[in-house]
Parts: C-alpha cells; structure tokens; sequence
C-alpha cells in the first residue's frame, strides 16, 4: 500500500493507492472518492457496543468503512469535514489517544477503542473520554489549522482546543493561563498542564476560536 497526504496543510487528503490483500477502515463519512474496483463494506465501529461507546463518547461514528480492491492497484481518496492537517503515525505496538472527532482511517492491525481522558478534559471542554487507538499500523488523523508535534519531558502548558493527540504516559491538569485578573482579562482563561514524558500533537487554530471571530462579526 502507498499512501500519501497531499494539500497540506489547508486542505489535506489521503491519496491511498491500494493492492490486493491491502484494506483501510475510515470514519463513515471520509471517502472522497476512489476506483471503481474498490469495494466498500460498513459495519459497527468496533461491534455494536463499542461503536455506541464510541459514538456518544469518543465523538466518532457509530459505523465505519472498510475498503479492499482484488486489483493489482486501485485508488481511495479520504478526507476530513473541516479545513485543516492531516496526521500519519505509525503504530508499532503502541497507543495513541486523540481528541473527539480528530479520527479519520487506519489500515488493519489498529484496534480502537476508548480511554478515559478524566475530569481536567472535561472541564476544558474536550469530554470525558478519548478515543485511543493502538496496535501495529498506521493511523491518521486531522485538526482545524497546521498540525505539528512536541515532545513534552516534564510539562508543557497548551491552550483548550488546540490538543489533539497524546500518547497514554501523558496525564492533564486543567489550571488557570496566569493570575485570576490575567487569566480572565487576557482571553486565555483555562489552559491543560501537560504532564508527564511522551509526544504531544498540536492543532495551530480551534474551532473554539473560530466560533468566537464568527460570532464577534454576524
């Protein structure tokens, strides 16, 4: 299997050029369009009552689809509903968790399921659960705006809205941007202390601000 992003970072999209025995499963909703020798079947993200847990808390569809050609070579191409980046890593053996809705495919070998995100996620707005993914293959997921990555050995601070991935030796702590009068007058307000040694991955804008400009000028 070859697979490549392109437009980034705008408007990125996987371009997946699929084999026999290859397969990638995608949100509901992510083909963009693809040849006519692949085959698609949907079924439950995960079983039915996976995909309910997915669905209600970890911001993702209650099915999937799951893409195959018999070909020597046939293309898919995937996409996200929002502008933005799009994120490959490659698993190999480990978990990664990630913001709702941030999933968009994986290839065969990734298991998904759902990780608590705890009480500092949820009262940043982002819920109480994550989705984690986890296993040998590849993932890729997408952000509003440039995704980029930071490895945290200690503790890093991030503005609410702009975490989008982490791997699990990563823990939250909801805390103020500064003192009450600089946290509350600045416009920051809560930020997330990131705590603990691992990868981070960052989203460079929110739809928390982009619902905040809009707003401002209707």
């Amino acid at each position: 299997m070859k697979v490549e992003v392109r437009h980034r970072p705008s408007f990125a999209t996987i371009f997946a050029e699929l084999g026999p025995g290859d397969s990638i499963t995608a949100e509901s909703d992510a083909m963009a369009s693809m040849d006519s020798d692949v085959e698609m079947t949907t079924g439950f993200n995960g079983g039915f009552l996976l995909g309910l847990l997915l669905k209600f808390f970890g911001g993702e569809s209650l099915f999937v689809n799951t893409f195959r050609t018999l070909k020597e070579k046939a293309q898919l191409v995937l996409t996200q509903g929002t502008p933005g980046d799009i994120q490959e890593v490659d698993l190999q053996g480990q978990t990664l968790l990630l913001q709702p809705g941030a999933f968009i495919a994986a290839t065969s070998g990734i298991k998904i399921g759902v990780g608590w995100a705890g009480f500092a996620s949820f009262i940043g707005r982002e819920g109480l659960f994550r989705l984690k993914v986890s296993g040998t293959g590849k993932v890729w997921f997408g952000a509003y705006g440039g995704i980029f990555e930071r490895d945290v050995d200690r503790e890093y601070v991030v503005d609410t809205g702009h975490l989008v991935a982490y791997e699990p030796t990563i823990s939250l702590k909801m805390a103020l941007a500064g003192g009450i009068f600089s946290s509350f007058f600045s416009g920051e307000g809560l930020v997330s202390r990131v705590q603990g040694q691992g990868r981070i991955y960052l989203q460079s804008r929110s739809m928390d601000g982009l619902a905040a400009w809009t707003n401002g000028h209707i």
